[in-house]
């Protein structure tokens, strides 16, 4: 039964729009607990202090419920149509992360994730099941490679020979006893592609990520204002960045999302800074909602906006840096402050 359920289980995956479905065991990622350890030890966090709050769980996903005997891991493909580095280029517009351009991912895939698990408890005649995206204090791309979707690159990401790197990550863990599939080895090579691209050298070395220097941390998890050396480097990313996922050779395999939700909003994909930095906390609210952005609130959005702005060596905007110098929010007065001195400059 074990092996014709999770054949059923994959096809049903594939059915519901997951590009990918594999299984493997809550203890096949021994190696997680040092690996965060270090990193923790470090300080390579930066402000994410419920890593290190929640480090016994996510050290050890066989601790976060210890009834289940499977972890199936899913892949949902979000590849997006364009190269989103071509933003990059047209300073006077804000960079946004191809994942945060439409509806929160959160919510799409952890719907799919709930349906699947369903489908399974139906098909085995019982059982018990959890589902975790994102949120939860789960290693799932380690939990990833173990179970064969793909492996952890340079990057740190999790990526397959079969759909590149644009790809979510679910899990459904349950107490049955599934097959499980042979993990991913590393296929990177000598490629340096990923490493090389990020504008604030935020890998120390290859498969390690110092994310106090990563824009993806810099302009959603990290509070209060950001390092003047980093801003400079920031260009006109305003929320994530998608530099070493967009570089990776292995998306040419990638696969188009089956959903059309995660298609990018045309108002998204590069919006003028201008409009952006003049936004009061209802526009922004109204302006995401649904979004991932939504959830870094107008203060630490307008920041962002505010760096990008700065950099963009766009003398005209410089007005619009000034009128936010006396913003209440003291970190984006201070970011209004550095833009307009910095046009100043050109």
């Amino acid at each position: 039964m074990g092996a014709d359920l999770k054949a059923r289980l994959v096809a049903q995956a594939r059915d519901e729009g997951f590009v990918a479905c594999r299984v493997c065991r809550p203890g096949d990622v021994p190696e997680v607990a040092g690996r965060l350890a270090e990193f923790l030890e470090l300080g390579r966090h930066g402000q994410m202090g419920w890593m290190a709050e929640r480090s016994h769980w996510r050290g050890d996903p066989a601790a976060l419920w210890p009834e289940a005997r499977s972890v199936i891991m899913l892949a949902e493909s979000y590849t997006p149509e364009v190269d989103p580095r071509a933003v990059l280029e047209r300073s006077e517009r804000g960079a946004i992360s191809v994942y945060a351009q439409n509806r929160d991912y959160h919510d799409l895939v952890k719907k799919r994730l709930k349906r699947l698990a369903r489908w399974l408890i139906d098909a085995a005649g019982g059982a018990e099941v959890k589902v975790f995206v994102d949120t939860a204090p789960v290693p799932e791309k380690p939990l990833g490679q173990a179970a064969g979707l793909g492996w952890q690159g340079k990057h740190t990401n999790l990526l397959s020979r079969d759909w590149g790197n644009w790809a979510f990550l679910g899990s459904i863990f349950t107490t049955l006893e599934l097959p499980v599939d042979a993990p991913e080895v590393d296929h990177c090579g000598s490629c340096r592609a990923c490493l090389d691209v990020c504008p604030t050298d935020a890998f120390p070395a290859p498969y390690q990520l110092d994310a106090r220097r990563c824009i993806s941390y810099l302009t959603i998890e990290h509070h209060g204002p950001v390092d003047p050396e980093l801003r400079a480097l920031m260009g006109n990313r305003i929320y994530g960045c998608d530099d070493c996922l967009a570089v990776c050779p292995w998306n040419k395999f990638a696969v188009a999302a089956s959903d059309m939700r995660y298609t990018a909003r045309p108002d998204l994909v590069a919006p003028e800074l201008a409009e952006l930095a003049v936004l009061e906390d209802a526009a922004f609210r109204a302006m995401f909602s649904g979004s991932p952005i939504k959830r870094i609130g107008r203060n630490r959005f307008v920041r962002n906006v505010l760096y990008a702005i700065g950099n963009s060596g766009r003398t005209a905007l410089r007005a619009v840096a000034q009128g936010l110098v006396d913003d209440a929010d003291p970190t984006v007065a201070d970011a209004a402050r550095w833009a307009a001195e910095r046009l100043a400059e050109v």
